[in-house]
């Protein structure tokens, strides 16, 4: 039993089993991350049916996100995974998203999808995807952060677009799915199957892609102000 935790935009915690998500909880409030994770965690695994101890595994999102909403998801999912003593594994939160939107649209022909998340400074964490033949996803540019209008003719160029930064741009960066945030429950199916394809997932380093907003001071100021 594996449990999900992506803190990239909304908090998001979900449980699945042998492949099957069994329950889901999102919280979309911003800048509550520290609050609402631990509970949901609880209120999730109550959903499903189970306890902690029957975790076998732990999957989080690595973003990219803002830097408190990430490390406190990260640092979490690190904790109870230590504390239970089992797997950690680590994927980026924009595959997640793409994943979803693929599920959307089920069949065998390729698709490729676009993905903008809200990146702040006006600007958008993105990437790109696209179905493989074997129906898997795979990624095909980025994770990478710009300005909107710098990757909107790519984006845009793709046969979906999701994510939270369509919202904010939309006349550049026009939706075609109303999914804005991950769901952490293709986090995990998403993670599933790269596991079961073989792919390493060890890392859980944060993709954070540039320097936080607040930057230490280059000099000493005076007190008295010279």
């Amino acid at each position: 039993m594996l449990l999900g935790i992506d803190t990239s935009g909304a908090v998001s915690v979900a449980v699945a089993r042998e492949g099957e998500v069994l329950a889901v909880r999102t919280d979309t409030r911003a800048r509550h991350h520290d609050e609402v994770l631990l509970a949901l965690v609880d209120e999730t695994l109550q959903a499903a049916g189970a306890s902690r101890t029957q975790l076998t595994g732990v999957v989080a999102g690595r973003g990219p996100g803002p830097f408190t909403g990430l490390r406190v998801g990260l640092v979490s999912a690190r904790t109870i995974a230590s504390v239970l003593q089992v797997p950690l594994h680590g994927l980026c939160s924009l595959d997640a998203l793409a994943h979803q939107a693929l599920a959307a649209h089920p069949g065998a022909e390729p698709l490729t999808v676009g993905v903008a998340l809200d990146a702040r400074r006006r600007e958008v964490y993105h990437a790109r995807y696209r179905r493989a033949e074997d129906g898997r996803l795979e990624r095909t540019g980025g994770p990478a952060v710009a300005a909107p209008a710098d990757v909107a003719a790519e984006l845009t160029a793709c046969d979906l677009l999701v994510g939270s930064g369509t919202a904010l741009y939309p006349d550049l960066l026009p939706a075609t799915d109303p999914l804005e945030h991950v769901d952490a429950g293709h986090l995990l199916l998403a993670a599933v199957e790269c596991l079961a394809a073989g792919e390493d997932l060890s890392d859980t380093a944060p993709l954070y892609l540039r320097e936080p907003d607040a930057a230490k001071p280059t000099a000493r100021k005076s007190a008295l102000g010279r």
